[in-house]
C-alpha cells in the first residue's frame, strides 16, 4: 500500500445524523439535520453540537437554551433530509414531522422518533470572534426512547436492527451494518 499526504478532510469518518428540534415563537416545531456532533464526559456524559452557519435552529437554541436530538433512522430520513435542505427562515416545517412535546422539556419529539435525547445548553464556546459557530455543550436532561431498546430481552444486534441508524460519509447517507465485530478488548489476547 501506497501512502500519501493531503489537505485535511473528513470525508472517511463516520458521523451520526440527528434532527435537532426547537420551537418557534408561534410554538409551531421546527427542525434542522446535523451531523457536527459528539459526546463527551464533564462530570457526568454530555452532548456535544456544532452548528456552523446562521441557521434558525441556531437562533432557536440561543434563545431558549435547550433542543432535541433525534438519532436520525432510515424511517426518518427523508423528512430529515427534507428538514435539512429547506432553511427554516423560509419553510414551515410543522408538517413534515408530526410532533410531541418532550417530557421534561419544552422541546418538540418526533412521533415517529425512536430515539431522542431531551438537552439543555449548560455552556457555549465560540470558536472565533465573529460568532458565526457555536458549540454546545449540553446535559442530557431525558431520553425518549422506543421501550424495545431498553432493556435485555433484545441483543444490541437486534436493537440496532430495529432501530437502524443513519450515518453520512462524503456527503452521502449510510446505513449501519448491525453485525457486531466484537466486544471493546476482545483483541486484546494476541498471539
Amino acid at each position: 500500500m501506497e501512502k500519501v499526504s493531503y489537505h485535511g478532510t473528513n470525508e472517511y469518518c463516520p458521523q451520526p445524523l440527528y434532527l435537532y428540534g426547537t420551537y418557534k415563537e408561534d410554538g409551531k416545531p421546527n427542525y434542522g439535520l446535523f451531523c457536527w456532533c459528539a459526546y463527551c464526559a464533564v462530570e457526568a456524559e454530555k452532548f456535544v453540537a456544532c452548528i456552523g452557519q446562521d441557521k434558525l435552529t441556531r437562533d432557536l437554541i440561543r434563545k431558549n437554551g435547550m433542543f432535541s436530538a433525534t438519532v436520525v433512522t432510515e424511517k426518518l430520513l427523508t423528512d430529515a433530509d427534507y428538514c435539512g435542505t429547506h432553511p427554516g427562515y423560509q419553510f414551515d416545517k410543522v408538517d413534515v414531522l408530526p410532533s410531541e412535546k418532550g417530557e421534561k422539556l419544552n422541546v418538540p419529539v418526533p412521533i415517529e422518533a425512536q430515539y431522542t435525547l431531551e438537552l439543555k445548553v449548560e455552556y457555549t464556546l465560540h470558536p472565533n470572534t465573529d460568532y458565526d459557530s457555536d458549540i454546545y455543550v449540553c446535559s442530557i436532561e431525558n431520553v425518549v426512547a422506543d421501550k424495545r431498546l431498553i432493556g435485555d430481552e433484545l441483543t444490541f444486534e437486534q436493537k440496532l436492527e430495529l432501530l437502524r441508524p443513519v450515518v453520512t460519509l462524503e456527503g452521502k447517507y449510510v446505513p449501519i451494518d448491525p453485525r457486531s465485530l466484537g466486544n471493546w478488548g476482545a483483541f486484546q489476547e494476541r498471539e
